[in-house]
């Protein structure tokens, strides 16, 4: 938007003020870098080339001041130098707002399992407070991580862990939030109630079992069993330690049995 004017105001000022060796026509140069930082490569170069034509066109327009014999080889060259000009910045800024969705991708994602990290935990546990619309918060881990760990070896481990992060993403859906908040702690944030969230993390927990992944889950809804993401949060792990000691006493008793 800004660009358009200054085209035509360039042109304007090349026509009426230009005078032989003041060289106006190089303000052409802002227009053709708005466009290129704001787009790409090719709509650089095209911006480029929009800027030549005029020059040119203004050059017929005032023979008198610019004369005509420039439509030489030195327009050639003005053409390839607006045109080199935007294709290069349009590159570089593609390419840099290329890289800072990456890096904004990469300082939201665990960098082992792919799912959310720590960060868009916060960010959306605080977000869907301040909507103030119900949702439920659970919290889960690995049950033995670190046995796993000791007998297997961590390769062993980091698959474990990729292997709970799908079967939570899968079984959640795409409208809920799955991050990697801790070692072996995951923790899902979905708009489900409590009761249909239970039968989720039950057949999570099944089809885990089966690989001989077990998991404890710890669960609190909003508004009920709090307001705030500390409140929540808290809640939710009191639980899940809860939920590991009863998981861990029951395999106990079934040992000794």
């Amino acid at each position: 938007m800004l660009a358009a004017p200054l085209y035509a105001g360039v042109f304007t000022v090349l026509v009426l003020v230009e005078s032989p060796g003041l060289g106006i026509g190089h303000f052409f140069y802002l227009p053709i870098c708005l466009v290129a930082l704001t787009t790409d490569e090719v709509r650089g170069a095209a911006a480029g080339i929009v800027a030549a034509v005029l020059y040119t066109t203004a050059i017929f327009i005032t023979p008198h001041v610019l004369s005509a014999s420039a439509v030489t080889m030195t327009t050639v060259i003005r053409l390839l130098t607006f045109a080199g000009v935007g294709a290069l910045v349009g590159w570089y800024a593609s390419r840099n707002r290329s890289l800072v969705r990456e890096l904004r991708l990469h300082a939201r994602q665990d960098y082992l399992t792919g799912i959310g990290n720590v960060r868009l935990f916060d960010e959306e546990l605080a977000r869907r407070c301040g909507d103030a619309q119900p949702f439920t918060l659970v919290l889960t881990d690995l049950d033995d991580f670190g046995h796993v760990n000791e007998v297997h070896g961590h390769e062993a481990g980091n698959i474990a862990l990729c292997r709970v992060a799908d079967a939570l993403r899968e079984s959640a859906g795409p409208a809920a939030a799955v991050a990697r908040i801790g070692g072996d702690e995951f923790a899902l944030l979905t708009y489900r109630p409590a009761e249909q969230t239970s039968q989720l993390c039950a057949r999570v927990a099944r089809t885990l079992a089966g690989e001989n992944l077990h998991l404890s889950f710890g669960t609190t809804s909003y508004p009920d069993d709090g307001t705030t993401p500390v409140e929540l949060f808290r809640k939710a792990h009191d639980r899940l330690f809860a939920s590991k000691l009863l998981n861990r006493n029951r395999r106990t008793v079934v040992a000794i049995r």
